[in-house]
């Protein structure tokens, strides 16, 4: 990869928040639990097919701004490029974004090049994705299987009924995966399998380089999220999602006890009180 450096920010902190279930969520994923008439107000941030999808507070958007102005915020999502360009989030847009779990570093919303060329070079050594797909379509039960589907020609992920999912089918691709080279994870209705070179915390350490940044902060819900929380200085996980159900900790990452939109309220006020 080209080594280039940019002209640093103001800011010498960098927070990489993951998006979907710890900064934003869906109406399924609100988790609002008190009563209605004591509900937060909330903000659409996402609209997909004319339809509102991702929400966060208000109190939450008034606080994007200070956290940005305060950090180099750095988006970081296993969504797609185009997933991700359907989100608006208060405040200016993000400078550097990371998306498809760490395969697309984009700069002012475009796709770096010469990360490109480095994650096509570090994913030599895993199985590849063809063999990945044949597995999942061989093995994956139309009678949960709703969609399948590619992303960036990087992974593949699974949309199942999760009332229909056999307990034992994701540790038992878990256990295949492994020895290929690539990493399971389920979340929500989605079931992905990634290569394991393919991280968000490699990404943000070129994005740390590049803007000078010299401590990171982090947040995530899911085990695609660990990487990242485990290279980060200091960082959170909500009180819900898959850290939160396998017990996952590490002593420099609080585990909030807020579950659903309220903690990605939490999460801002952390990442603004530690910037």
């Amino acid at each position: 990869m080209t080594t280039r450096t940019e002209s640093p920010r103001t800011a010498s902190t960098l927070f990489a928040s993951d998006l979907d279930r710890t900064l934003i969520y869906s109406a399924a994923a609100l988790n609002l639990t008190a009563p209605d008439h004591e509900a937060p107000r909330l903000l659409c941030v996402e609209v997909y097919q004319q339809r509102p999808l991702s929400y966060v507070t208000e109190t939450a958007a008034a606080l994007l701004p200070q956290v940005a102005d305060a950090t180099v915020f750095v988006p970081t999502t296993t969504r797609t490029r185009e997933q991700y360009h359907r989100i608006h989030l208060p405040g200016p847009p993000a400078r550097y974004a990371v998306c498809a779990n760490g395969g697309h570093l984009l700069v002012d919303g475009v796709s770096d090049p010469d990360w490109q060329t480095h994650v096509r070079r570090s994913l030599s050594d895993c199985a590849p994705l063809v063999e990945i797909r044949d597995h999942l379509r061989r093995t994956a039960d139309p009678a949960w299987l709703l969609k399948e589907r590619v992303a960036e020609d990087l992974f593949a992920y699974l949309v199942v009924d999760r009332a229909e999912l056999p307990d034992t089918w994701v540790k038992e691709l878990a256990d295949w995966a492994g020895p290929h080279g690539w990493t399971v994870s389920l979340q929500g209705r989605k079931i992905y399998a990634v290569p394991r070179p393919l991280t968000k915390s490699a990404a943000i350490a070129e994005i740390a380089r590049r803007t000078g940044a010299t401590r990171t902060l982090a947040a995530g819900d899911s085990l695609l999220d660990a990487d990242l929380l485990e290279h980060a200085d200091a960082g959170w996980r909500p009180g819900h999602g898959e850290l939160a159900d396998t017990g996952w900790h590490a002593p420099h990452i609080a585990a909030l006890p807020e579950r659903g939109v309220a903690a990605g309220e939490r999460v801002l006020r952390e990442a603004l009180r530690a910037a």
